[in-house]
């Protein structure tokens, strides 16, 4: 591979700027509630998604995965010390200039906000430092020191568009020489950065919070030189197959999803799960999002008739409310399913519920077979000396807990220090060679909780399953009125990940 600078100017001065929860995904819209401040000021309350669904952008329309290599992805809580697992060479010395492409202003400002935050907190326990401050959650230069390794990070704020993170990832490469590419929220966009910048100037990039599968798993972007950390939105579907089928008395099941790609992509995943371990679809629907209450209840009315005792549904924020609305009000037999998002959206749900329940209370919530529900991250999901340090540290610095996609992004820039530190040198090289395979020693997981899988450089990590609770008064930096609750399960990296064989990606 080509790394040189010099042709990397050329090839995209050349190019120009062209472009070719079930509970969640993107809310969108309304204000922050102004208790955020971990960047400042995002002023979004557009989330992620939750069940099997993005996560990120709410509509990748992704059905494939990344595989399983059959190795262990790490349990969360191996008791690590919280030291550099990988021996910091502390001779290694030189700079490395990392492009951040994140959403700082657009619409779904809180995805730029985790992505910055928790990249920034893996290099500070890199580092043994404080991360860089929450005013660095917004586009400009910074620079920061990992022992003698000089970081020179230049942010961008891609606005939550394809078009916007092609454009930028093109100057960052050709105009601002960086040596690798981190970010972008949508999937959308990071398949334009993989197509229009990545591909003609031999530049690494690490995906995230961008939750597409496909992105890792389909041959139209897997590439070499591309890697993601973060959770994807198979990974979301099948470690809640996986509890349904394995933990619950559940034998039949109603499948709903938004009649568009990503809400096939949530249907297609549990499917494969559930039916695989002996679960029967009673009925299962491509639903339009914007159906009045009536029509709902109708649905879910058909959907108990079938015999279903469950029901999933993969609508992003547009479907959300009049579901979960019609669920709520109509008192069914039947137990909801889905995952966690991120604090925003949590606010709304909680709103929701507590407009609702006549009792707020975590009996009347599991009363009214409101989860538990999968999540890819959640600061008090796992209990280790790593994650206990940032969560403080991150706390401390930004003002809230980690969330939801602040584990992917720690792991994604633990894992570049940890490749140079490996491979004895600072250089897209190094990181490439370093990181294909990884095991990443210091996550917020655990040690040893994310592994780069050879064939797709998808990182598999494992999945938590957890009650939903009220969120005490005593919870401090979580602004939504209901949060997870104690891990009740713990879903493998193997079975959260779908085999090899399933997808059109190897790389190994």
């Amino acid at each position: 591979m080509d790394f040189d600078r010099l042709s990397r100017r050329r090839v995209l001065g050349a190019l120009g700027a062209s472009s070719t929860i079930a509970l969640a995904g993107c809310s969108g819209g309304d204000g922050d509630d102004g208790e955020d401040s971990e960047d400042g000021s995002d002023g979004s309350d557009g989330d992620d998604g939750s069940d099997g669904s993005d996560g990120s952008d709410g509509s990748d329309g992704s059905d494939g995965s990344d595989g399983s290599d059959g190795s262990d992805g790490g349990d969360g809580s191996d008791g690590s010390d919280g030291s550099d697992g990988d021996s910091t060479n502390q001779d290694l010395s030189g700079t490395l200039r990392i492009g951040v492409l994140q959403d700082f202003s657009g619409q779904l400002a809180i995805y730029g906000a985790q992505g910055s935050a928790g990249f920034y907190s893996g290099l500070a326990h890199k580092a043994d430092d404080d991360p860089l401050p929450a005013d660095a959650i917004d586009e400009g230069d910074y620079d920061y020191s990992v022992g003698d390794i000089d970081i020179e990070i230049r942010a961008r704020d891609t606005q939550f568009a394809p078009t916007q993170a092609q454009t930028l990832a093109s100057e960052l490469v050709s105009q601002d020489d960086v040596d690798m590419l981190y970010g972008v929220g949508n999937s959308g966009g990071a398949i334009s950065v993989i197509n229009g910048v990545v591909d003609q100037a031999e530049v690494p990039f690490i995906a995230g919070p961008a939750a597409s599968a496909e992105i890792t798993a389909g041959e139209g972007t897997c590439r070499d030189l591309v890697f993601r950390a973060n959770e994807n939105t198979a990974m979301d579907a099948r470690s809640g197959g996986v509890y349904i089928a394995d933990q619950t008395d559940v034998d039949q099941i109603a499948l709903f999803g938004a009649d568009d790609a990503f809400g096939q992509s949530v249907v297609t995943n549990y499917r494969s799960v559930l039916e695989n371990r002996g679960v029967t679809i009673a009925d299962e629907r491509a639903v339009p999002e914007d159906l009045d209450q009536p029509e709902w209840e109708g649905l879910l009315e058909e959907a108990e008739n079938a015999g279903a005792e469950g029901i999933v549904g993969g609508f992003t924020a547009a479907g959300l409310s009049g579901f979960f609305s019609a669920f709520l009000d109509g008192g069914y037999d039947m137990q909801l399913f889905g995952g966690f998002a991120s604090r925003l959206t949590l606010g709304v749900v909680g709103g929701a519920l507590q407009s609702t329940l006549d009792d707020f209370s975590n009996e009347a919530l599991q009363d009214a077979d409101f989860g538990p529900f999968t999540t890819r991250y959640h600061w008090n999901q796992y209990d280790n000396p790593i994650n206990d340090q940032f969560v403080e540290s991150h706390s401390n610095t930004y003002g809230v807990v980690p969330d939801l996609f602040t584990s992917g992004a720690f792991t994604a820039a633990s894992a570049v220090v940890q490749a140079m530190n490996e491979q004895g040198e600072v250089s897209p090289d190094a990181i490439v060679e370093g990181m294909s395979g990884m095991t990443v020693t210091d996550t917020p997981k655990g040690e040893n909780g994310y592994t780069f899988q050879e064939y797709n450089n998808q990182a598999r990590s494992e999945m938590t399953v957890a009650p939903v609770t009220v969120t005490p008064d005593s919870q401090e930096n979580w602004p939504a009125s209901i949060m997870p609750g104690d891990p009740i399960e713990r879903v493998s990296a193997d079975d959260v990940t779908i085999p090899a064989s399933e997808m059109s990606c190897d790389l190994s």
